[in-house]
């Protein structure tokens, strides 16, 4: 099916899973929107989130996307049902997919969740554990310093691993074995988290295991693009929206995905 993609996420952090999906699916087109101007939803009831998150489905369906990506822990956490009652389109969050790789990869039991102050406050990660798996132990952590860090590039400096110490030393003093990344920011300071957590803690990236089943999803749904047996295959086409300026977006942007990010399109979401 010749249509975009669609990803939203209330601000830039869902770029790590628009990554994913690049690499997983070179040859389909996406269309990103990024909240900027209201970021963070954290914190909002969850009447405003889902208002908001409506709001940018809107956005995305107004460019005629086949498939929907929510690249937001907060709305997958609190307004995912409720968009899937509301429009036909299928729909992907990323709480499920990660929890379920977790469960699926903890040898003891003992499974962590490091996320923002919103996303571990939810609980949500917890819940669709303990739905695959009553027995399991599940503990939650906020991490909230991690999304600066990651935004301002501070990926390899020793300030940046002090926190990451002092925050995971609670998750190695409770034995877990696997670790979710329940935020989109987090994977860019992956390498700090698995330094500090050791060689025999899993992580696990919640918007690349996202990625991987909207891939498997796409697959098996016929929604492949027509480019994609084509060899070699057609460049894709990629639009980036924002609700504010796209300044700060593009610079973190072209940090996130690696490439340079500067045609991005202001929009104002309140119209829809």
């Amino acid at each position: 099916m010749d249509k975009p993609i669609g990803i939203f996420d209330s601000g830039v952090g869902g770029l790590t899973v628009a990554r994913e999906v690049f690499n997983l699916l070179p040859h389909e087109d996406v269309v990103y929107f990024g909240d900027v101007g209201r970021y963070p939803y954290g914190g909002r009831s969850s009447e405003i989130i889902t208002r908001f998150a409506t709001q940018d489905v809107a956005l995305l369906l107004e460019h005629d996307v086949k498939y929907v990506i929510c690249a937001c822990n907060t709305v997958s956490a609190v307004a995912l049902d409720d968009l899937r009652d509301s429009y036909s389109i299928p729909m992907i969050g990323v709480i499920h997919p990660g929890a379920e790789a977790a469960v699926k990869a903890t040898r003891n039991g003992r499974i962590g969740v490091i996320g923002t102050n919103a996303t571990i406050g939810s609980n949500a990660y917890a819940r669709s554990i303990h739905e695959r798996n009553a027995e399991l132990k599940v503990f939650s952590l906020a991490c909230p310093l991690f999304v600066p860090l990651a935004e301002e590039g501070y990926v390899d400096k020793e300030a940046t691993y002090l926190i990451a110490r002092d925050y995971l030393q609670t998750m190695l003093d409770v034995e877990i074995d696997t670790l979710i990344l329940g935020c989109t920011h987090y994977p860019l300071l992956k390498h700090v988290i698995a330094d500090v957590m050791g060689p025999e803690i899993t992580l696990i990236d919640s918007g690349e295991e996202t990625a991987r089943a909207a891939y498997k999803t796409i697959t098996e749904s016929g929604l492949l693009h027509s480019r994609a047996g084509q060899h070699p295959s057609p460049s894709s086409e990629h639009k980036y929206f924002v609700s504010d300026v796209p300044e700060k977006f593009s610079q973190v942007a072209t940090r996130f995905l690696g490439r340079i990010v500067d045609r991005i399109t202001r929009v104002d979401i309140s119209t829809y």
